[in-house]
């Protein structure tokens, strides 16, 4: 255990410096010497406002779990970058042509409503990824950029017209407008907040500074917007990355996701999980997610939800529908 635990936060560091951090808006002066103003206003930009997890949940249960895919596919393997190499390429081409169909299949298989955030272009490229999930009638499919873009690299006005397309996109591709938005690597600019809000999702999917679902402050007001918050420990990409120092197999990675799970229960909040179809549905690790599904499931006493019904129902709880 204290390996996996040295391995997540490890991977945690790799992550996190691949992307560029955010730029700030301060003088030039070095943080040590800001005035408290300039700290507060640098800080206040997007914080955590209200718990927002419900007396209960639907049913009675004592925890939400909530099962999410990031389905980037090709714009990962190269396309965001302009670095277009054919053999990327075809692990990507693995996550529509393969893995896609085999998760899926084990989610309906299980009945477990889940939630597919796509790249504009990864679902461009091969729509019939949306009827496959479409299909059974409990997922949801929710917007996760339009290439799987470094949002701070880019300007607002840029950002904002490629979060536009992108929901334009899926909205023909789906049929469906979706109401949930994850940042490409859950990388926000200083203007995500402000773009996210004009567009009117239901709920946000990109931040960590809680376990629980809770509303987004901005500038120190309460905004309205729910916020369902990620993890790197639970996220698949760092942990199985073969080809990195922090590899760890699929069964261990498994006991680290059933911990955060019993953990949940035992507190009675929320269980929220980010994958890519691309790395868990390859064979020898959607061992892991089906193992963990046994766990929970003989666990019991838990509310299986997609985002959107999450968010949707938290929102009622709270009063923020009124």
């Amino acid at each position: 255990m204290t390996r996996i635990l040295i391995v997540a936060a490890t991977s945690f560091l790799l992550f996190a410096c691949q992307e560029p951090s955010q730029s700030n808006e301060q003088t030039g002066t070095p943080p040590w010497d800001w005035a408290e103003f300039e700290v507060r206003d640098a800080i206040n930009q997007v914080r955590a406002g209200r718990d927002l997890t419900p007396e209960s949940w639907p049913g009675e249960a004592r925890v939400a779990v909530l099962f999410s895919f990031d389905v980037d596919n090709e714009t990962v393997q190269g396309l965001r970058d302009g670095s277009v190499s054919v053999g990327p390429l075809s692990q990507g081409e693995y996550g529509s042509r393969v893995a896609l169909p085999r998760v899926v299949e084990l989610m309906n298989q299980e009945d477990i409503p889940s939630t597919f955030f796509f790249p504009a272009w990864s679902l461009k490229l091969a729509p019939s990824q949306a009827a496959l999930i479409q299909a059974s009638g409990i997922h949801e499919i929710a917007v996760h950029g339009w290439i799987h873009e470094r949002n701070s690299e880019l300007d607002a006005a840029t950002e904002e017209r490629l979060l536009v397309a992108a929901v334009d996109a899926m909205t023909e591709l789906t049929g469906e407008r979706p109401v949930g938005y994850r940042a490409p690597s859950w990388n926000f600019s200083p203007n995500t907040l402000d773009i996210v809000r004009r567009l009117g999702f239901v709920y946000e999917s990109s931040l960590m500074a809680d376990d629980r679902p809770y509303e987004l402050l901005h500038n120190g007001e309460p905004t309205n917007l729910v916020e369902l918050p990620v993890e790197w420990i639970l996220d698949d990409a760092p942990l199985f990355n073969p080809r990195g120092d922090s590899y760890s197999p699929p069964r261990e990675v498994m006991q680290v996701w059933i911990d955060e799970f019993d953990k949940a229960w035992e507190e009675g909040t929320m269980f929220l999980l980010t994958m890519h179809p691309h790395i868990t549905g390859h064979r020898s690790r959607i061992v892991a997610l089906e193992g963990l599904i046994k766990h929970i499931k003989a666990r019991g006493d838990v509310w299986f939800a997609t985002h959107e019904e999450t968010a949707r129902y938290v929102r009622t709880q709270a009063g923020m529908n009124e």
